[in-house]
């Protein structure tokens, strides 16, 4: 992947606009988690309810910090062992979070990605995205940028081509606080 496709990507985030890339299970849909316009434009592409909330990817800690409110200094190392790599951690949300992306609830979703060309796409923009999967809500996720055309046709405003990273089901979902699991998540294809 060029440089210059990842930086056509990063250009249309920073406008507002609604990139799609490969994640570790699936196709994401990720924009600027800053940009109120641009979330609601992707809960309503998706015609996902904002109630549920949306996950942030980073390329690394630090992309996340400001999104996230201060925990334990152990239960935080806790999560930072498990990354980069396909555990999502909710976590206690800054007090500035916007409902848009926490949804109904006090913790944000958040997981530093393992997938090379999301982590550089996160790394090049600067800061977390957002990820959620590529899909109409209650329908099965793309696994390719074919099937991102054929779901959402013009309605994405830039498609960075890439292949998945191979696993099966979306991230493990974890309670940062208790570790107790929300979501099991998938293994590796052919594993």
């Amino acid at each position: 992947m060029s440089g210059d496709t990842i930086r056509q990507a990063v250009k249309v985030l920073r406008t507002g606009g609604i990139v799609a890339y490969p994640t570790e299970a699936v196709y994401g849909l990720g924009c600027d988690p800053g940009n109120e316009v641009s979330l609601r434009r992707l809960l309503a592409i998706k015609q996902r309810d904002a109630g549920k909330g949306l996950i942030l990817i980073a390329a690394d800690f630090g992309q996340l910090a400001r999104w996230l409110a201060e925990i334990d200094p152990a239960v935080r190392d806790r999560a930072l062992a498990s990354w980069p790599g396909p555990v999502t951690w909710l976590w206690p949300a800054g007090n500035s979070v916007s409902s848009l992306l926490r949804g109904d609830h006090s913790t944000l979703a958040v997981r530093i990605t393992r997938h090379p060309l999301a982590a550089q796409l996160c790394a090049m923009f600067g800061g977390a995205l957002v990820s959620t999967s590529a899909n109409r809500s209650n329908q099965p996720a793309a696994r390719s940028p074919d099937e991102v055309r054929r779901i959402f046709g013009d309605e994405i405003d830039f498609i960075l081509e890439g292949v998945t990273g191979g696993r099966d089901a979306p991230s493990e979902i974890r309670d940062v606080i208790t570790g107790q699991t929300v979501r099991a998540g998938g293994s590796e294809s052919g594993a």
